[in-house]
C-alpha cells in the first residue's frame, strides 16, 4: 500500500479542548508514503451544521421528520505549487501539511448531541491521486458559542407564586412564593432559591427541587420534545398548618451543555421546577426558566 498513513489533527487552545467565535483553528495533515507518489490535490475543509430526525406513528403509518441547517464551510488547498502536469510528487517518507482557519465571529451555536439531533463541527481532509480512490480523514472538534445575551436579561430576577388545592387523601391549600436573584447561570454555579411556602393542607409535604434540560427539535412543521433530569434535591418536611421560609442552594453541574437558542431546528433550555410530594400526589408548584 502506497499510502501508509493519512490523518488530520489540530492544536488545542485550552485545557477543555474547545473553540469559540473568532478563534483560529490550526493543525496539520499527516501523510506517510512507502514510495514516490504523485498527488493531484490535497484539501482541508472545516464545516459546521445541525441535523435533526425522528419518527412518529400516525395510525398504521410511520412518518420520519428531518431537517438540517448549515452554518459555515471553508476549504483550502494545502499542497505546495503543482507542476506542469497538475500534480505534486512526494518522495517516500512522512509529510506534514499545515493549515489554519478562522472560525466565524457570529452565528454558529454550541456543539450539542441530543435525543433526536445534533450540532457538530468537523475538519475533513481529502487526498486525490490519478487512478486511485480518494483518501479521506476526519477530526471532530467542540465549538462553544460565546454568550450573546443582554446583561439586563441575565441579571433580571425571577419571582412567582402558586396556589394548589390538594385532593386525594388530603384537603386544603398549599401556596408557594419563590424568588430567584437572577435568570442567567453558568455551569458549576450555585443557584439560590428563596421564598415562602404555606401548607394549609391536612398532610405533611416535602418540597422537591428539580432542574431539568428540555430539548426541542423542529422539522416539517412538527416538534419533538425530550426532557432529561439534571439534578433533584429534597427540602425539609413541612407539617400541616405551617408557614416556613425557604432557602435552598443548588449546585449546577459543571458538565452540562450551554443553552441553545440560536438554532432554527434545535433548542436547548434549562428549567427549575418546585414540587410538593404527599400520599398519592405529585404536583408541580412553580417553574422557572434558566439561561
Amino acid at each position: 500500500m502506497t499510502i501508509r498513513n493519512f490523518a488530520i489533527e489540530y492544536d488545542a487552545l485550552n485545557d477543555r479542548n474547545t473553540f469559540s467565535n473568532g478563534d483560529t483553528l490550526a493543525g496539520r495533515v499527516i501523510m506517510e508514503v512507502s514510495k514516490e507518489t504523485k498527488i493531484k490535490a490535497l484539501t482541508v475543509k472545516v464545516k459546521g451544521k445541525a441535523d435533526v430526525s425522528w419518527t412518529e406513528s400516525h395510525g398504521d403509518q410511520s412518518v420520519t421528520y428531518w431537517d438540517k441547517e448549515k452554518y459555515f464551510s471553508q476549504t483550502q488547498s494545502v499542497l505546495p505549487e503543482v507542476n506542469r502536469n497538475g500534480s505534486v510528487t512526494l518522495v517516500a517518507g512522512r509529510h506534514v501539511f499545515p493549515f489554519a482557519f478562522q472560525l466565524p465571529y457570529q452565528g454558529p451555536p454550541s456543539s450539542f448531541k441530543g435525543a433526536h439531533g445534533k450540532i457538530h463541527y468537523r475538519l475533513l481532509a481529502n487526498l486525490s491521486r490519478s487512478m486511485h480512490a480518494a483518501s479521506k480523514a476526519e477530526a471532530k472538534f467542540t465549538f462553544v458559542a460565546r454568550a450573546d445575551y443582554d446583561q439586563s436579561t441575565l441579571m433580571a430576577p425571577q419571582h412567582g407564586s402558586k396556589d394548589k388545592n390538594v385532593i386525594f387523601f388530603a384537603s386544603g391549600n398549599i401556596s408557594m412564593n419563590i424568588f430567584l436573584p437572577k435568570t442567567g447561570y453558568q455551569q458549576g454555579e450555585r443557584l439560590v432559591v428563596n421564598g415562602e411556602i404555606v401548607n394549609s393542607s391536612t398532610r405533611t409535604i416535602v418540597p422537591k427541587y428539580i432542574i431539568y434540560q428540555k430539548q426541542s427539535f423542529f422539522a416539517g412543521g412538527h416538534r419533538a420534545v425530550h426532557t432529561t433530569q439534571i439534578l433533584k434535591e429534597k427540602g425539609e418536611p413541612l407539617v400541616s398548618s405551617t408557614r416556613e421560609n425557604l432557602s435552598k442552594v443548588l449546585a449546577l453541574p459543571t458538565e452540562i451543555s450551554t443553552t441553545i437558542q440560536n438554532c432554527r431546528i434545535l433548542k436547548v433550555e434549562y428549567r427549575l421546577k418546585e414540587w410538593e410530594k404527599q400520599t398519592m400526589s405529585l404536583k408541580p408548584l412553580s417553574e422557572y426558566t434558566l439561561l
